[in-house]
């Protein structure tokens, strides 16, 4: 740790998401004893998981996963809020390490060319200040060494509005639509398409079949967070 921020720790020390106690030099976002106590998918290894099952008959692809369960009131979802309503960017980049050490680890995301993230709609992403998956794409794109392709696929439509809808249903929107600029960017890679979260999975679907339009592409999935309905 460099003097300055050893400095700033003591005025401001780092706390831990969930319980708030003193996080140690070597924890970021949650102490050890709140990451043991995350609902842990283990996804990565396994094929026909409930990501890859959330998709059959809608739209193929190759693999897919997601790194927590979501519970109610629980950690993984203060661990979304916070990424996708209070700036914590951060926690994005814990994501991200976390499923480059998964997808190391496995065979079944050794093919991936490109990063493609689910986009914000331009008045969102203004709204809000930032993609709450930058920092999870930017991490992944450093861990696998391969680019996070932007612009090539844009949201055309803004969402209804999600007040009457329960907090986690929020964090999904089910009635967007896209965009693919153009068929030659992708044109015989293996798309990795992220997201923070998946719930019924018509976001993931509705950018697949678009993607889809290119010619000669696959599609993987990965995303933080699914719901536990699966």
């Amino acid at each position: 740790m460099n003097p300055i921020q050893y400095v700033i720790n003591i005025f401001y020390p780092r706390q831990c998401l969930n319980c708030k106690n003193h996080l140690l030099t070597n924890e970021t976002v949650l102490c050890s004893t709140c990451r043991h106590q995350l609902p842990v998918t283990g996804f990565c290894n396994i094929h026909d998981n409930s990501v890859e099952d959330a998709f059959k008959g809608r739209v193929f692809i190759e693999a897919g996963t997601a790194l927590l369960f979501f519970r109610k009131k629980g950690i993984s979802q203060e661990l979304i809020h916070h990424l996708k309503y209070k700036g914590r960017q951060d926690i994005g980049l814990f994501f991200g390490r976390w499923m480059v050490a998964e997808f190391l680890a496995s065979d079944r995301f050794k093919s991936i060319d490109v990063i493609v993230k689910v986009p914000l709609h331009p008045k969102k992403k203004k709204s809000r200040g930032y993609n709450q998956l930058t920092t999870f794409a930017e991490e992944l794109s450093k861990g696998l060494g391969v680019p996070v392709i932007d612009n090539v696929l844009v949201k055309i439509e803004k969402s209804t509005s999600q007040t009457k809808k329960s907090r986690f249903s929020r964090f999904e929107k089910i009635d967007e639509k896209f965009h693919l600029v153009d068929t030659k960017t992708l044109t015989g890679k293996h798309v990795l398409l992220i997201d923070d979260v998946l719930t019924t999975g018509a976001t993931l679907e509705a950018c697949a079949n678009e993607i889809l339009r290119t010619p000669k592409v696959k599609i993987s999935i990965a995303t933080m967070v699914i719901s536990d309905h699966y």
